[in-house]
Order: structure tokens, then sequence, then C-alpha cells
């Protein structure tokens, strides 16, 4: 694995009071531990070496300071329709890689439909084609499970998925 990839990997972040609060790329929690922010709880098998240094990747950090987490919310983007969605085309419900999907408008967008967290889902080609500019139940097509916002749930579930690829995770995620 080269190192741009390890820098990708997952990293569960907890609180001051050892709560998961959210997951980061490695390199954003390897930038956290050197301005002293948090600290390493569990580290991954792998390092990023720089000419005069070597630093174990982490796997789980931890803030040295808790930090009050308001009512979590994500902003509405691809990505995070794709995570709620778990990379499943909420038509067909084929799990495939984010590149073979595309975001869906349940009511199209030409007969007023938003783009909202309830209005959007992850969609394969081949479905987005199909449905068209046609609501579900006019294409004859009907959704995996209807969309509703990013929740504190959703956010905790993807956490706890994440964490059965890293034993590490498991006992700061209460299984």
């Amino acid at each position: 694995m080269g190192s741009l990839d390890r820098l990708h990997q997952p990293v569960l972040v907890l609180n001051a009071s050892y709560e998961p609060i959210n997951v980061c790329a490695a390199r954003r929690a390897l930038i956290l531990i050197l301005k002293g922010v948090a600290s390493a709880e569990e580290h991954a098998p792998s390092a990023v070496h720089s000419f005069n240094r070597s630093l174990a990747l982490p796997s789980v950090i931890r803030l040295l300071e808790y930090r009050r987490i308001p009512q979590q919310s994500r902003s509405l983007s691809r990505k995070n329709i794709l995570l709620r969605d778990r990379y499943t085309c909420q038509y067909c419900h084929r799990t495939m890689p984010s590149i073979e999907l595309t975001l869906d408008h349940v009511q199209p967008r030409s007969r007023g439909g938003g783009s909202s967290w309830e209005n959007l889902v992850a969609c394969c080609h081949p479905c987005n084609n199909r449905k068209g500019n046609r609501t579900p139940d006019e294409a004859g097509m009907k959704l995996l499970k209807i969309p509703r916002p990013f929740s504190l749930h959703t956010s905790r579930h993807l956490m706890r998925m994440l964490g059965n690829a890293d034993a590490r995770w498991r006992k700061y995620l209460f299984y």
C-alpha cells in the first residue's frame, strides 16, 4: 500500500471522554497529533516516513480536551449521500464503488424536486437511465429505503461498520 493510500485510511476520533465522535483520514489525525490537540490511542501496523522521522499511523485518536458536540449534522454532498446509502443503489440494491454510482433526484428536478437529503439517493447509472425523468412509482421502481438526513444514529452506525474492518476500534464503539 502506498503512503498516499495509508494517509487516507479511516481513523476513529474519540472525545477526551473516550466517546466516539467522528472518523477522519489518517492524514488529518496525524496533523491533530502533531499540533498537540490529540493523542494516539491505537496504532495501525504501518508508518509514514520523512527524511529524519518515522511516525506510526494512528488507528484511534483521542482529543486531549473535551469538545461539546452539538447536534450532529452533515453537509449535503455526494460523498455524504453515498455514505448514508452505504454505496448501494437504492433501486437495484447493488453495492458498488463510488465511481459507478450517481445521485438520483427521487422527485425529478424538472418537476419541482429539490436537492435535499430527503430527495437524493445513491443510484447506479443503468437504474438512473431507466428511471429517467419520472418518479419511482411512474417508472415501476421501488426505493430500498426512504431517504432521510444524516443523523447521529447514522454516524454511529457507520463508525461500527468501519470498525468491523479494524479490530482496534471495537472496544471504543460499544458493540
